[in-house]
């Protein structure tokens, strides 16, 4: 068996780099060193470095500090130098950042500086792995960068996508759905496959020590061999097609409203569907991350340099900036004016099992608010530290969902932390100067809120008047 073998036999490991240690960087670094490889996590902020070296993790993830835990100082280490840190690696992975460009388009810069210092710096045959999210083309244009200084026989570019949602993003390493490994040379392609073959034959999911596959996840993944245009094709069309699947059903569930149906029956009906699935399928107030909106407005940009117009991608990114608007309009309805009015908020991070609050539609919803003069006091499970770094102390900050509903005019929902749908709706309604609840995410069960009396706003849902939910419940004269 090439590369890894089953706990009890040896195992042949790989000297592997990871340059950066974002959210992508640091959960592959850790991950490729779980499936037995040696790796150094490479990063020039010298201050992230102390930090991971000192047994901090940075960022949250599910499962991520205890295998940090697990390979810090055995397989895993962090460093600064590049020059250090990839001298005996025969794999170099890029991670680092690919923000957008004023124009939509990916900045490039941070990978560019990589380039150059791997340019002056390698000693012998490398792999150099595009893992950063990049505009087709790219490997071309590494490889340009990395000719002028070597033959092309001492180094092969690979594109090899991350398809890793935050959150779960340990368990989509380790039980991914697919594999995309875009490689020009033999060489190249049957390294790659030995550094996931325990991912390909299934070695890791039989170790005593593995991490649990999750219950829908894949034993063993399609691992799919492409050219590295197509592969960076793929990682685009990926992310742009998800954030379709968002809006269009974002667009549904206002369409819903118009009509009085319910969105979340329309989504039973179609995500039945083996085509379409229910994946996706969840109305709110919009995407947001440093993937879809970043990733929307990149493959835009690329069509375009190529020639190629893309509308859809335009109505993607209109309807998603249109739902923040649309459900300020729902909170002024409810509250008829918003000036001087204290509310609750519950999330800031773009979405649940995160601390990410880049692109958050729950900050920009936030924003709009303060703008009208609201006072908002919020509370997160893991994002407000980072939330404060954006807000300051514009907002009040809460210790739990309780103490930020206490004396508000109406409580907000607006990431789908799954503890939420499990609060005490009769203390929230005790503690609300208001039985007012405005739920961007559909967390709550619209006959719960009923039973419980609360005037309640959701997106593609009937509205519920506190009024006919006492009727209901027969607690009003008729």
């Amino acid at each position: 068996m090439s590369g890894f073998v089953l706990l009890g036999e040896k195992q042949e490991k790989m000297q592997i780099s990871v340059i950066g240690s974002g959210y992508v960087g640091l959960v592959a670094a850790t991950c490729l060193a779980e499936l037995g490889h040696t790796v150094v996590c490479i990063d020039n902020d010298s201050t992230k470095i102390a930090a991971l070296n000192s047994g901090k993790t940075l960022i949250h993830e599910d499962c991520l500090q205890e295998l940090l835990s697990r390979h810090r100082g055995i397989r895993l280490s962090f460093t600064s130098s590049i020059q250090a840190g990839t001298r005996d690696s025969s794999v170099i992975f890029i991670a680092v950042g690919t923000p957008s460009a004023d124009d939509g388009s990916v900045d490039l810069s941070f990978v560019e500086s990589v380039v150059r210092s791997l340019s002056g710096s390698m000693n012998g045959y490398k792999v150099i792995v595009e893992k950063s999210t990049v505009p087709v083309y790219t490997s071309e244009w590494i490889q340009n960068g990395l000719k002028s200084g070597h033959t092309l026989s001492e180094f092969d570019v690979v594109s090899n996508p991350e398809f890793l949602r935050e959150g779960t993003a340990v368990t989509d390493f380790l039980y991914p759905d697919r594999i995309v490994v875009g490689a020009s040379t033999t060489r190249s392609a049957d390294i790659m496959r030995e550094i996931y073959a325990p991912l390909i034959d299934g070695s890791y999911a039989q170790l005593s020590s593995a991490v649990p596959r999750p219950e829908r996840a894949r034993l063993v993944p399609m691992y799919i061999e492409t050219s590295p245009r197509s592969a960076e094709l793929i990682k685009h069309s990926s992310n742009a097609f998800l954030a379709l699947k968002i809006s269009f059903i974002n667009a549904v569930a206002n369409f819903c409203e118009s009509v009085g149906a319910n969105i979340e029956e329309v989504c039973k009906g179609i995500g039945s569907d083996n085509r379409i699935g229910q994946d996706f399928l969840r109305a709110g107030i919009g995407y947001g991350g440093s993937c879809f909106p970043k990733d929307v407005a990149a493959f835009r940009a690329v069509a375009r340099e190529f020639g190629f117009e893309f509308p859809l991608l335009d109505e993607i990114k209109r309807i998603n900036e249109e739902q923040h608007i649309r459900f300020i309009r729902k909170i002024r309805t409810a509250l008829r004016t918003l000036k001087g009015k204290r509310l609750g908020v519950l999330g800031l991070a773009f979405k649940d099992g995160t601390d990410d609050v880049r692109e958050s539609p729950a900050i920009k919803v936030i924003e709009q608010l303060l703008a009208e003069k609201c006072q908002i006091t919020a509370f997160d499970p893991a994002a407000m530290d980072r939330a404060r770094q954006i807000l300051h102390n514009r907002i009040a900050y809460a210790p739990d969902a309780y103490a930020a509903a206490d004396g508000a005019d109406a409580l907000l929902v607006l990431t789908e932390w799954k503890e939420f749908a499990n609060l005490d709706l009769v203390r929230l309604k005790h503690l609300l100067r208001s039985p007012i609840v405005l739920d961007g995410r559909n967390v709550f069960s619209q006959t719960e809120m009923a039973e419980a009396g609360f005037s309640y706003h959701s997106i593609g849902r009937p509205t519920l008047e506190a009024s006919h939910a006492l009727l209901k419940k027969g607690h009003i004269a008729r």
